[in-house]
């Protein structure tokens, strides 16, 4: 059996960090709220998570919080993270390790689509239809998720899928690395924003039918490097402008 590669955390500290900075970069943070996350350990049961309250535009490699999922003193500490990250990102990666990074934002077309009575993103296109098959739903929405019920409902509804859907709240990506989770967010907008659109216009939507989106979203499958190559390119722009989210 091959042996696990060890996880350089000091490169997925970086790597989140630069997550924080181009979300808010491209207009999806909110406020200081909003949280991303990345198991640490191989087994899923220590993450890293942005610190209470402090806004997207400032985070550092150093400034995230290093947790257990399975401690029960996390919520009674100094540094304690928000009540909502950790009933949120907390219970998805006790319930779901194979999520390796988990990240949530109320990015505006995403967030629009999660507030139609309907929130199902259609296949109309291949950027929409590289989530066919891959988005769960959840719209027992009960306001700010910050219980342990709230996360668990939410880790059952993202089993198995890339995107969850939080209705009349967001969107959540769940991805093995960084880059490929982050481009999943980054193609997810995209895609909200295709379908919001095309709702606009009040014109009948051309919906793909079930075997061309099925082959439309496994022709995804090719194009996994250039996640890679996106998210270097978007370090790269950091770096130009303000290098200091590798400290």
């Amino acid at each position: 059996m091959t042996a696990p590669t060890p996880i350089d955390e000091h490169s997925l500290r970086q790597d989140l960090a630069a997550a924080f900075r181009l979300c808010h970069k491209f207009g999806w943070s909110e406020s200081v709220s909003n949280h991303f996350s990345a198991a640490v350990s191989a087994d899923g049961r220590k993450i890293l998570l942005n610190p209470r309250w402090q806004h997207f535009a400032t985070l550092k490699a150093s400034d995230l919080l290093l947790l257990d999922v399975d401690d029960p003193e996390v919520m009674q500490g100094p540094d304690a993270p928000d009540p909502s990250a950790w009933a949120v990102h907390g219970t998805l990666h006790r319930e779901l390790p194979e999520a390796r990074v988990i990240l949530h934002c109320h990015s505006p077309y995403a967030t629009a689509l999660a507030c139609l009575k309907d929130p199902t993103l259609l296949p109309l296109d291949n950027n929409t239809a590289r989530f066919y098959g891959k988005t769960g739903y959840d719209l027992e929405f009960g306001g700010i998720s910050d219980t342990a019920e709230e996360g668990a409902h939410l880790a059952h509804a993202m089993k198995g899928n890339v995107a969850l859907v939080m209705g009349n709240h967001g969107v959540s990506i769940a991805g093995d690395t960084v880059a490929r989770a982050f481009e999943d967010l980054y193609f997810f907008e995209k895609a909200a924003q295709t379908q919001i659109m095309a709702l606009s216009t009040g014109q009948p939507l051309a919906v793909l039918s079930d075997a061309v989106a099925q082959n439309t979203a496994d022709g995804w499958a090719g194009y996994e490097g250039a996640a890679d190559r996106h998210f270097d390119y978007l370090k790269s722009t950091l770096d130009a402008e303000d290098p200091s989210w590798r400290d």
